[in-house]
């Protein structure tokens, strides 16, 4: 090879190891640039979203979730609740949740918010609105507060699971709505009406009825199987089909878990990570709880509000519910 081509080549060679000095360079840079932005960001949720409830300062809280007083259909409604969510349901529910062969309507957010608007919950002894006014109640609330969008979107949404009970798949109310608990060991005391699990067979049985039945100290909830119900419903169809953070998954996922995150249940069984999910889950909870008492919301004046909400976090129009 000539003297020229061999320095033509070496020259080349310069030039290509420079330009890949550089792409790794620019690809550092990307990558501290990134995990600033994701450390910003998640200063930005814990500054924002945990701040406490401003709304409801004024409130009797005392007059909120009064079980003891309930009309007749909440109490038989738990009744049948506490005797029918078995292990071996909630391992046929999941199984019908995931099978291929389940048709999945497909709807927007608003079109299930309407949807849902027929439907009274039996499980609520605090309010006679309908949900979507209950929804609405539960983002103005937050909004009123101002925490970020992304929370004010999970209050908007954090039922839209119950839309189930209209589905091919729930068996009534008592698989939809009501309070969550663990299946598969103990059920705590410090759930309401904890003495109608006396009808459920799991109660005796000699692995569920243990503390940790089928689980191990410290498994995270993410192990833990809860009864099946809107929160774990609506958890599986927003989680990859929204942007939301972890921190609304967690508002939507355990937000009816009332003996953990108001009771101080089942902590045994949490891991590490579970904790800011707790801290999640409990800024959440008064805007779902004690809003219900606020002014009726005027719907059409707040649509185009939560529409624009809705298409920031959701990118595909239609939802596979």
């Amino acid at each position: 090879m000539a003297p020229t081509a061999l320095y033509e080549d070496e020259s080349v060679g310069r030039r290509l190891e420079e330009i890949s000095d550089a792409i790794d360079e620019v690809n550092v840079l990307k990558a501290k640039a990134k995990a600033k932005e994701d450390a910003e960001r998640q200063a930005q949720i814990e500054a924002e979203y945990d701040a406490k409830s401003q709304f409801d300062a004024a409130k009797d809280k005392t007059q909120f979730r009064q079980y003891e007083t309930a009309i007749s259909r909440v109490k038989n409604f738990y009744r049948e609740q506490h005797e029918k969510q078995t292990v071996a349901y909630n391992l046929a529910a999941r199984n019908w949740f995931h099978s291929a062969a389940r048709v999945r309507p497909e709807l927007t957010v608003w079109e299930a918010i309407e949807k849902l608007d027929t439907l009274v919950d039996e499980s609520d002894p605090d309010t006679s609105l309908s949900q979507i006014q209950h929804l609405l109640q539960s983002a103005e609330a937050i909004r009123r507060d101002g925490k970020p969008r992304w929370m004010q979107l999970t209050g908007l949404i954090h039922d839209l699971g119950k839309l189930m009970v209209f589905f091919e798949g729930a068996q009534g109310q008592w698989d939809v709505v009501g309070d969550t608990f663990p299946v598969g060991c103990r059920f705590d005391e410090r759930i309401i009406y904890h003495e109608s699990f006396a009808g459920n067979p799991d109660s005796t049985h000699p692995v569920y009825s243990t503390q940790y039945g089928i689980y191990g100290p410290g498994c995270g909830l993410d192990n833990v199987m809860l009864s099946w119900g809107h929160d774990e419903y609506l958890y599986h169809v927003v989680k990859d089909q929204s942007t939301l953070p972890p921190e609304a998954l967690a508002m939507i996922r355990y937000h009816s878990f009332y003996p953990w995150h108001k009771e101080g249940a089942y902590r045994e069984l949490m891991e590490p990570k579970d904790w800011d999910m707790l801290k999640a889950v409990q800024a959440f909870n008064p805007y779902d709880l004690y809003s219900k008492s606020d002014d009726v919301p005027k719907v059409e004046e707040l649509k185009p509000y939560y529409l624009e909400l809705i298409d920031e976090f959701f990118p595909q129009k239609k939802i596979k519910w």
